[in-house]
């Protein structure tokens, strides 16, 4: 029962709104009236007290028995002038000396009396039944308190069960808003969960000797979902639905649906329905669907109306409270009139794949042979395992339909990045505009969709996002504004047995393969987090690996080259359209897609056939150049500077595959398949594996000038970029060094120098028209300073 919003709570709405608190719980003496020492005990004789044990003081005016556990053993010890009787195994939590005088089986205490606690309060005779006794219950156990329970029939599931069982008197001593009534004159009107009330009621029991302790108790109790009150356990009357007796209807239902995360199925949810409870179906609330229950003042039969034909013809509005004003004719003879209570409106949702189609009144081929129904998938956050996605169970297995729906993915919750709920209060809330308007909202989709597994906790973090953007955004971007330099007009799909584009094209089937199976079984982390893989194959290694042959003279190669990146581009468009619906868009429209919109496109197809001596080949490739570059930082000789030989211990490779190597290494031979180590003492072998890869670190003439080479062209490309440049774009390149080494370098490499620069000419002039040009780039090649730009 909620006191604030004045309505009972089914038991999955009770289940969301659990809290861990810290409250006082106290130790309780119950004076014995009819055991044999305290019945005759005088002024100067000590009393026996049952001592109980509880967490909810507002509960113990409406005490009406002490329960025991049927298989407890209990004892009386005497501590001071008193007696006390708890459980054998409890004796722990008395303070002080005691000696324990008797022992007794729980059946020897059934049926004791005790005084009612409260001297203005009697119970037993405001009702008709017995109460202030000692019963068996088998509820007690000896993990907390005494092992003798305090029991309130009208404020506990299992109070009330024993009520029912033994007789109990059910009389409220607390009003469904929270406050006592009443019966309780002290207290009457005060909210019973009030802190100083508690307080107050301590006191009471101090003054009149029946308080033994307080302790600190840190437990779960429920609050409302709706507005956070806490809630109270409040016998009254209700509707149920028997869910209790379909428990075995909704595990066979539930074994048909795939979770996600899997271990929900048998964990959180599959535990929930297992002890499903029957579903408190009616709310007092003025507002929601009238539960269609009519009872005749007469006989007091009730008669559940199925549709409006049953309403004799009405025609009016069907909610309150027009359709409270219907009264039916009950075959007594008297009027029946509409009970007063909505429904729950958790049942609204679960009844939403059926009402949305106004079933069975129509559409009902829709739903009996399964053209909408059931859902394919559905998604929301953890919490819903005892909400949306029960109710959605429940009623479908009412309706022995099965379940609502095939799939479903559950949510983790979203917390700030140190762990902790964002609230208001706390200042570390995240407003998502704020975050869509800076990053966009395809950004903030990616980053939650690898950051982890649907079913985690989410610790958002903005350092998150702008990975995101870094390394996957901008980095497939990227590869789009470098293919859009060297696009044509039009791009003609050409089969390439270039071993760059076949590797790419089948890295992209794979790919294509595994993120379409990775979509089928609703692993959304597992399909971006491979396409993230294959951005970064893509830009770091085949596009870096193929950039000379866009800038080449071959153009039968460049042709080769655009079709299979332009392939590429579009399949991967595709792909990212359902995560990134935004970005993916700009890379298909910016590739000329065949159709308005990437979205209209089919989802790509793929063969199933791999290229695996390829796949294969290509990684020993790529490892080799891990351990090629792993030398040379070691021994401190930069890629730019070549070297002579590198030998491989490893199978056999291709032509194309050797040239990738010396390209990527920036050596002049490559030996493969050779067993024994490089004989020379300039040689540094690194091993991985069964890998042994051995480079030769002699740096020749020939080879220290072609290093300054490279480093000549990339000073000049980077005084491009500054000068903001793009590849349509020649320069006259002039230089000025004093130095005759630097000379015959530029006069001896003057060809390579201009194809890589994109230059028409290279002159040497004098170092004031260097200066003069708008563009200057000064550095140093071997401590040989030289200056550079281009005429205007």
């Amino acid at each position: 029962q909620c006191p604030r919003c004045g309505t009972v709570l089914s038991s999955h709405e009770v289940a969301q709104g659990y809290q861990s608190i810290e409250e006082d719980s106290i130790f309780v003496k119950f004076e014995l009236v009819d055991e044999p020492t305290s019945a005759k005990a005088s002024a100067d004789k000590p009393k026996t007290f049952v001592l109980a044990w509880t967490t909810t003081p507002w509960t113990l005016p409406g005490n009406v028995a002490l329960a025991l556990g049927p298989s407890i053993e209990y004892v009386k010890v005497k501590a001071g002038k008193e007696f006390y009787i708890l459980a054998k195994n409890k004796i722990d939590i008395l303070e002080g000396e005691y000696k324990v005088v008797e022992e007794f089986k729980a059946k020897d205490l059934e049926g004791k009396k005790y005084k009612p606690l409260f001297d203005f309060l009697n119970l037993e005779k405001e009702g008709d039944k017995k109460a202030y006794y000692l019963a068996l219950a088998d509820f007690v156990t000896i993990k907390e308190g005494t092992g003798v329970v305090h029991t309130a029939v009208m404020y506990g599931e299992d109070d009330y069960n024993l009520g029912e069982k033994v007789g109990l008197p059910k009389i409220h001593t607390v009003e469904e808003n929270g406050t006592f009534n009443d019966l309780v004159k002290p207290w009457k009107g005060r909210f019973v969960k009030e802190k100083k009330l508690e307080q107050e009621i301590i006191q009471y029991l101090k003054d009149h000797n029946l308080f033994y302790k307080t302790e600190k108790y840190t437990h779960d109790y429920p609050f409302c979902w709706r507005c956070d009150s806490p809630l109270l356990y409040y016998a009254k009357n209700s509707w149920f639905i028997a869910m209790s007796k379909l428990r075995n209807e909704l595990k066979k239902n539930n074994e048909k649906i795939n979770w996600v995360p899997g271990y929900i199925k048998e964990g959180r949810f599959g535990e929930w329905i297992n002890e499903a409870k029957d579903w408190a179906i009616s709310r007092e609330r003025y507002w929601g669907t009238p539960l269609p229950i009519w009872q005749c003042e007469k006989c007091e039969k009730y008669e559940c109306v199925g549709s409006r034909k049953e309403l004799k013809g009405y025609k009016g509005d069907l909610h309150r409270p027009h359709v409270d004003d219907i009264k039916l004719k009950c075959p007594c003879g008297g009027e029946m009139t509409r009970v007063p209570e909505v429904i729950d409106c958790w049942f609204d949702s679960g009844a939403m794949p059926f009402a949305q189609w106004h079933y069975p009144f129509e559409n009902k081929e829709r739903i009996d042979k399964g053209l909408s129904f059931p859902a394919d998938f559905i998604s929301e956050a953890m919490d819903q395992t005892r909400g949306w996605f029960y109710t959605l169970l429940a009623i479908s297995t009412l309706l022995d339909k099965g379940p609502s729906y095939k799939n479903v993915i559950c949510l983790g919750l979203v917390l700030d990045k140190k762990g902790k709920k964002m609230s208001k209060s706390k200042g570390n809330i995240v407003k998502p505009d704020e975050i869509f308007e800076k990053y966009g909202a395809d950004a903030a989709r990616w980053y939650f969709y690898t950051m982890n597994q649907p079913g985690e906790t989410k610790l958002f973090d903005l350092k998150g996002i702008e990975e995101v953007i870094k390394k996957v955004f901008n980095t497939l971007m990227n590869v789009v504004t470098f293919y859009k330099m060297y696009e044509g007009d039009k791009i003609e799909e050409i089969k390439s047995e270039q071993v760059l584009d076949r590797w790419i094209l089948s890295k992209l089937n794979n790919l294509t393969q595994k993120v379409t199976d990775d979509l089928d079984n609703y692993q959304l982390t597992n399909a971006s987090r491979k396409i993230s893989v294959f951005v970064s194959d893509l830009s770091t290694w085949y596009l870096r690996r193929s950039r000379s042959r866009f800038k080449g003279n071959d153009e039968d190669d460049k042709k080769r080259a655009l079709s299979s990146l332009n392939q590429v581009l579009i399949t991967l468009s595709k792909l990212l359209a359902p995560f990134t619906p935004f970005i993916a868009e700009e890379i298909y429209r910016n590739l000329k897609g065949g159709k308005k919109s990437v979205h209209l496109e089919d989802w790509p197809e793929f063969e199933k056939i791999t290229e695996e001596a390829l796949m294969e080949d290509m990684a020993l490739v790529r490892q080799v150049v891990v351990i090629g570059h792993a030398l040379r930082a070691e021994n401190g000789i930069k890629v730019r500077q070549p070297l002579g030989q590198l030998i491989v211990k490893a199978k056999s490779l291709d032509d194309q595959y050797l040239e990738i190597l010396k390209d990527e290494l920036n050596v002049k031979e490559i030996q493969i398949g050779k067993d024994k180590k490089a004989a020379s003492s300039e040689f540094k072998t690194k091993e991985e594996g069964e890998i042994i890869v051995s480079l030769d670190l002699t740096i020749t003439d020939e080879l220290k000038e072609q290093g300054m080479v490279r480093e000549t062209v990339r000073q000049i490309n980077a005084l491009r970029k500054k000068t903001g440049l793009t590849i349509k774009d020649k320069v006259d390149i002039l230089y000025f060094s004093k130095d005759k080494l630097i000379k015959g370098m530029f006069e001896r490499y003057e060809k390579d120098i201009k194809n890589d620069t994109l230059a028409d000419s290279i002159n040497l002039v004098e170092e004031s028209k260097v200066d003069e040009a708008k563009s200057l780039k000064e550095f140093e090649l071997e401590e040989k300073k030289i200056k550079v730009s281009f005429k205007d």
